[in-house]
């Protein structure tokens, strides 16, 4: 069987999203997958019995795109959102037995974060209202947007100041227009019902200067709008996903606490509903209890509360006593990556990935899906092998290596160092098209967590903090942890070809792989993707450049010499390994003149480089972006790496 190719990631699909039906019978969840002549992501909603009798069936069309399926309280109907009928996507609700779908809202921009209300009478979203100007269909007679707040772009959502985020309800019978509970110079998001229906509590950024900085605290509004906003927690922190408990007396929520203390561990927390003292439930593991992107909000199950944490590759489903009590334990582990989970009657639900498959659903430990079976049963997929490398003051990294498909004993081949971004993100056992079709070309494919990872305790994520604050920053025991990696993995497997070995990483892991060429030539090619070259111009031009005040310890204007210090750019003349820099335009995060700024730099020095621009793309290409272009980007990658490690 052949490895994996650039274009079957027209055949990629996966299960998401679960949802029990309020007695524990029937899952709920989404399938998506890819439409090749539309260019296209599509996705349905299925129906299965919790209790593995029956198989899976398609409930709604997906002809374009079905999502967020929601229980009633009652149990006998579906909310959802669909573009069914246009291009934003808008709220349905249809009967469980079947039937035509009512559509509840006609909005401008799409509708997300859908709940229920406990009567099961209203429906409480966001969505994003843009401003009248919007309406003008002629740029050059719209008129300026007038910037007052400093978060006005959003990478992959565009600008924001005048189209932000409002909480709504509307009538889940469809007698009335959605009303809009929230208003002001503020965004809002995850709406919880209190029990008794007359609350909604919901996360959002709401003190004067907001905007200078990433506090977000829980609020409670009545589902009406009427009467004041109640802040519930303190300001001191990044609060959201807010769930409210069976009996209406506490709020548990996400919490990252510090300000400009970064990076710091997700928590699970919980409050009185009335505001007050509140009490960490995670501490004592010391792990991630918050996974980027969130999966959900943390469910109550009777007194506990399930979550999800990253650790050490995986990504599992914890549970822990609402009342401080007793250790969180886990519930769902293994080798395997959960995108997704539920809780009802007794039972819980999850999708999950690992390395050779894609998501797919499971109830308890019986999986119930084979979404993907039709793929990943006619592909030759790599499996990947954990080491661990020794590195600079002890550090024992964990990483893995995947041997390329078609592998015969004796032969050598070239190795590819992938880095991930973040930096506090992981690497682990979850399906991951890059490395599946590095492996199908041919490639040793190597990744590992250095220090600055996530998904380990937080004095590792904490490793690569500063200059100025008490860590040495980037590109310092990250880059030696790196370098270990590649050694161990060349000692240690005897097929890994040293004189053919190749780098390569997006976003921050695109930034490490243009300070690692700075720094050494030990690499015959290198790839840098969407990555900070330069921080001076990041750090103004950036959707969030200025909060990297967090890592460093100074802002621009207070310290130029740190940014001056920790920009590839300014090693650029130590560069000799051939090096291919790609950047989409319409990246908010990691803006288009970071690689301009490293590419013009390398022309003049006359160095081997080339820069590939990505139209209609942001930051997300290699995961999300247009189909077409993640094949183009795959072909251009691995044009690349055969010109500079296989024909050598």
């Amino acid at each position: 069987m052949p490895g994996m190719t650039p274009e079957d990631v027209y055949q990629m699909t996966g299960a998401a999203d679960p949802r029990l039906s309020p007695d524990g019978r029937t899952v709920a969840f989404t399938v998506w997958r890819v439409d090749k002549d539309a260019n296209e992501y599509r996705s349905a909603i299925w129906l299965v019995a919790a209790d593995g009798t029956g198989a899976p069936r398609q409930f709604t069309s997906g002809e374009r795109r079905d999502a967020l399926p929601r229980w009633s309280p009652d149990g006998t109907r579906l909310a959802f959102t669909s573009k069914r009928d246009g291009d934003h996507m808008q709220l349905y609700v249809i009967p469980v037995t079947g039937g035509e779908a009512k559509k509840l809202t006609d909005v401008k921009e799409d509708v997300t974060e859908v709940a229920w209300s406990p009567d099961g009478t209203r429906i409480a979203f966001v969505a994003r209202v843009p401003d009248p100007a919007y309406e003008v269909d002629d740029d050059k007679k719209r008129p300026p947007r007038r910037f007052k707040r400093l978060q006005f772009k959003l990478d992959n959502v565009g600008w924001t100041v005048d189209r932000p985020q409002r909480l709504f309800t509307v009538p889940a019978d469809g007698s009335a227009d959605p009303a809009q509970v929230t208003s002001g110079d503020f965004e809002e998001s995850a709406p919880s019902w209190s029990p008794d229906g007359t609350r909604i509590a919901f996360g959002s950024a709401r003190h004067p200067d907001w905007d200078t900085d990433l506090v977000r605290d829980v609020f409670v509004a009545r589902f009406d709008g009427s009467g004041e906003l109640e802040r519930i927690t303190h300001g001191d922190g990044t609060c959201d996903l807010p769930s409210w408990s069976p009996d209406g007396d506490r709020i548990a929520y996400k919490i990252v606490p510090g300000v400009w203390d970064d990076p710091r561990h997700g928590q699970i927390a919980v409050v009185p509903a009335s505001g007050g003292q509140r009490i960490i439930l995670t501490d004592s593991l010391d792990r991630q209890c918050g996974p980027y992107p969130d999966i959900r909000e943390p469910i109550w199950d009777g007194n506990d509360l399930l979550f999800a944490v990253e650790d050490g590759g995986n990504v599992h489903v914890y549970r822990v006593r609402s009342d401080g009590a007793g250790k969180p334990e886990i519930v769902v582990g293994g080798d395997m990556w959960v995108t997704g989970y539920d809780s009802a009657a007794g039972r819980i639900a999850h999708t999950a990935a690992t390395a050779t498959t894609f998501p797919e659903l499971y109830v308890g430990e019986r999986r119930v899906s084979e979404v993907g079976r039709a793929f990943t049963g006619t592909r030759k997929l790599a499996a990947p092998e954990r080491f661990t490398a020794l590195s600079s003051q002890g550090a024992e990294v964990e990483a893995w290596i995947m041997r390329p498909a078609g592998f015969k004993e004796g032969e050598k081949y070239p190795l590819l160092l992938n880095i991930h971004g973040g930096p506090f993100t992981q690497y682990g056992n979850k399906f991951f098209d890059e490395f599946q079709v590095y492996a199908g070309a041919g490639y040793a494919v190597v990744y590992s967590n250095p220090r600055g990872s996530s998904g380990y305790s937080e004095d590792w994520g904490r490793a690569i903090r500063g200059p100025v604050n008490e860590g040495p920053g980037w590109g310092t025991v990250d880059y030696e942890d790196l370098m270990a990696v590649v050694d161990e993995a060349i000692k240690r497997f005897d097929f890994c070809d040293p004189d053919r070995v190749g780098v390569m990483g997006g976003s921050y892991g695109g930034y490490m792989t243009s300070w690692i060429v700075g720094h050494t030539d030990r690499f015959q090619a290198a790839i840098s993707e969407r990555a900070v070259h330069q921080w001076v111009s990041m750090w103004g031009s950036s959707d969030f450049g200025w909060d990297f005040r967090g890592y460093i310890g100074a802002f621009l204007f207070e310290n130029l010499e740190a940014y001056v210090k920790m920009s590839p750019t300014t090693y650029a003349t130590n560069i000799t390994t051939a090096l291919l820099i790609l950047h989409s335009e319409n990246d908010l995060r990691c803006p288009i003149e970071q690689g301009e700024q490293l590419f013009t730099t390398l022309r003049l020095l006359k160095r081997e480089v080339e820069f590939v621009r990505f139209p209609s793309e942001g930051h997300e290409l290699s995961r999300s972006g247009n189909p077409a272009h993640r094949v183009m980007r795959f072909q251009i990658v691995l044009d690349w790496l055969d010109r500079y490690l296989k024909k050598r």
